[in-house]
């Protein structure tokens, strides 16, 4: 069936197996009855269950926490953090700031754009290894065709959210994942025959430990995007306190501008 048949089956009615909601009566959320069978459930949980249709551990769940958290800075000097201040005070409403922030946060080199590559590079190289390919063949032969996300980062190549992520993550038992210990060989592999400044980052690590629990690539983009998403609502709820074009003003000296020259007005 195809064309205008399969639209016809389509018209009148939702196929659907995430859920409904039937007002004045109950919400069915993934086959649960939402006030129900779900009822106290913490909210990241219920929202993972929505991506993923599984139920995670009380483990997975506090760790998935915790990569939010650790990761969720007001600083408004951020970029994604900026898109959302700047909206603010130019007193847009907030909702409109903090969905255009979120929408930036999947950047080409910050945050989701790397962390869905770095998914992908894990998932390939856990399937490499369980086949009897070594590690280390696997990472020449990605370097040859591409980039490895995750490893290297601007300004200073030390990530301080590493250090309490590993802690977390021994605290919860969960350091002799696949992914998790290859994160770490990638690591030693690229500092030790590329470059010294290819340390793992904060995408590398959590990338590994969403494949040891199973994510797909599309599963952990959506987890991903949110992961700053903590420390944005400071940053707009002090860019509205501040006087109207305040943030990050740029005085007209300080553009420097190439293009087409000024131009005479014809009415």
């Amino acid at each position: 069936m195809n064309g205008p048949s399969q639209l016809q089956s389509h018209v009148g009615h939702l196929k659907t197996r995430v859920g409904a909601c039937w007002p004045g009566s109950r919400a069915v959320f993934r086959g649960q009855d939402l006030h129900g069978d779900m009822r106290g459930i913490d909210w990241l949980e219920l929202y993972v269950f929505g991506i993923t249709g599984r139920r995670f551990s009380t483990a997975e769940i506090t760790l998935l926490h915790g990569i939010w958290t650790l990761t969720s800075y007001p600083d408004t000097r951020l970029w994604n953090n900026r898109v959302a201040a700047l909206a603010a005070n130019a007193r847009s409403a907030s909702v409109l700031g903090l969905s255009a922030a979120v929408a930036v946060s999947e950047a080409g080199v910050y945050g989701g754009g790397p962390g869905l590559r770095a998914i992908d590079f894990f998932l390939r190289a856990g399937q490499a290894v369980q086949a009897g390919q070594d590690i280390r063949s696997f990472v020449h032969q990605e370097l040859a065709d591409r980039r490895i996300y995750g490893y290297g980062r601007p300004i200073n190549s030390t990530d301080e959210r590493l250090p309490a992520l590993v802690a977390l993550v021994k605290a919860q038992h969960m350091d002799s994942g696949k992914h998790y210990q290859l994160a770490f060989a990638v690591e030693e592999i690229l500092l030790t025959e590329k470059k010294p400044f290819l340390k793992m980052n904060y995408a590398a690590l959590t990338a590994a430990l969403a494949a040891d629990m199973g994510f797909t690539p599309r599963q952990y983009q959506l987890f991903n995007i949110l992961k700053t998403l903590g420390g944005m609502p400071p940053c707009i709820m002090e860019a509205a306190e501040k006087q109207q074009g305040a943030l990050f003003p740029t005085p007209c000296a300080d553009v420097s501008y190439e293009g087409v020259g000024k131009r005479a007005w014809c009415s």
